[in-house]
């Protein structure tokens, strides 16, 4: 068994499919034994009524009271399976009658039996006191105005020596037809599991540098199908973390490039042009701010890492309203400090459950009101408003956030999503951060099945809406 589990798969079913069909065949051929035999022995049993009859018609009493048989029964066909007729005639008393030669003077079937043969033709096997195997009917029947019983036998030799040469035929046959079986149970095999080995000759093709290809699938609707369907899917993801990681390499090495060549121009700058306490403290305060915008990028670019990466497992469900004021108390110290105010509307059907994750929601609407207080002035106004809108069919809850802010300038709307975008002019600042914050609101929005976007009518400041999809009443009862 442990060679067998360790041997090729087509291998172990051709083994099994030999196994079970030679189970079949041992059970088939016992079957067509003993229905063979039974249905020979049925055959010789209506040879011997037969017989019986026919003997009854020939057997005469002569004016002795001796019994004879006329020779007319010796042309009767004889059964092309039996060779030799058995025939013992006894009176109601037990005295032999009539004796055929072919018993060489034995008995068939020894005394009379109470009632043998009264109710029609008693069957049973005897065996003589040479051994050998007899099927004997016997029957009363009235000869000459007296009742004598007729015993007549066929030797069952003949029946199990044919029987015999079957079973070794098919016992010859049997191995045969199982080696037959198994070379095209294993052909079979192999043809079947050809396009498996086609999958893993392709899969071992595929490395990092050409994880855009894929294995072919050739029947889409049967197992091997399906399994280079589920190869494909997990080479696509692959395909994908290895782009993130590859995205995130790069844009890492792109941003820290700056700040770090900051941080050496300014040690550098101190080393050499530095006379004073003064000239060491503005450069470790440059270095300090340099640190912090690395810190800062290295947040933004492990935040988006891992929105990307996230897979929506806690789900909640929460009021948009809800959050953004969880939202605002943690921004209220620099909407203190700026003296803003924060003007809240709702529609009248904009309260809505909304069913999400709420980690990741959190995060973009995070981001949105950061930049929306960072790029407002002094005394401005912040303005959010909540309604219910429909988009492809799916009902969501829209919360727009208008800043006073310098604005987007015109062609950017779309592009201040893209990772390391931070515009022309009209909202660079010295705050500005590396350009993250609204790709990661974006996918973070995109990832709940929902929609951020800036509004391009508006003609002061910017107006970021966030769409997110309603939870259905159905959902609710879930």
């Amino acid at each position: 068994m442990k060679m067998l589990a360790s041997s090729p798969i087509r291998t172990r079913l051709t083994v099994w499919y030999v196994a079970l069909l030679a189970a079949i065949l041992v059970v088939y051929i016992s079957v067509v034994f003993i229905f063979q035999y039974g249905l020979l022995e049925h055959q010789m049993f209506h040879d011997e009524v037969q017989d019986v009859e026919t003997v009854e018609g020939l057997l005469f009493f002569d004016a002795q009271g001796q019994l004879h048989l006329q020779q007319d029964y010796y042309s009767h066909p004889r059964s092309h399976l039996l060779v030799d007729r058995l025939m013992e005639v006894r009176d109601l008393s037990g005295v032999v009658l009539y004796r055929t030669d072919t018993l060489n003077g034995l008995s068939l079937g020894g005394p009379s039996r109470p009632n043998e043969g009264g109710n029609g033709f008693d069957e049973r096997a005897i065996k003589l006191a040479d051994g050998t195997h007899v099927l004997v009917i016997s029957h009363l029947h009235p000869i000459g105005g007296r009742q004598v019983l007729i015993r007549l036998g066929y030797s069952l030799v003949p029946l199990r020596d044919r029987m015999f040469q079957f079973f070794l035929l098919l016992l010859v046959a049997m191995p045969v037809g199982l080696v037959i079986a198994g070379f095209a149970g294993y052909s079979i095999a192999k043809r079947a599991f050809l396009p498996l080995d086609l999958m893993a000759a392709r899969a071992e093709q595929i490395t990092a540098s050409n994880l855009q290809e894929r294995v072919v699938v050739e029947n889409e609707h049967d197992e091997l199908g399906h399994m280079a369907r589920v190869l494909n899917h997990l080479l696509q993801r692959l395909e994908q973390a290895f782009a993130q990681l590859q995205r995130f390499t790069a844009n890492a090495a792109h941003e820290l490039r700056t700040p770090l060549a900051s941080l050496r121009a300014a040690g550098e700058i101190a080393l050499q042009e530095a006379e004073d306490q003064e000239g060491y403290r503005e450069a470790i305060s440059s270095m300090l701010e340099e640190t912090v915008r690395l810190d800062q990028t290295i947040d933004g670019l492990l935040m988006l890492s891992k929105a990307e990466a996230a897979q929506l497992e806690a789900m909640d469900e929460f009021l948009l309203p809800d959050l953004v004021d969880e939202i605002l108390l943690l921004l209220e110290v620099v909407t203190d400090e700026k003296q803003m105010i924060v003007e809240q509307e709702q529609d009248d059907h904009a309260r809505q459950v909304i069913f999400a994750d709420r980690s990741l929601v959190r995060v973009a609407l995070l981001n949105v009101l950061h930049n929306a207080v960072k790029f407002s002035g002094v005394g401005s106004t912040l303005r959010i408003r909540y309604s219910r809108v429909q988009s492809s069919a799916v009902e969501m809850e829209r919360v727009c956030i208008h800043d006073s802010g310098p604005g987007i300038s015109a062609g950017e709307h779309q592009r201040v999503f893209e990772r390391f975008f931070t515009g022309k002019s009209k909202r660079v600042s010295p705050n500005s951060g590396a350009g993250l914050g609204l790709s990661i609101a974006r996918l973070a929005v995109e990832r709940n099945g929902g929609k951020i976007f800036f509004d391009e009518a508006v003609a002061s400041g910017a107006r970021c809406c966030v769409d997110l999809p309603i939870m259905r009443q159905a959902k609710k009862s879930v």
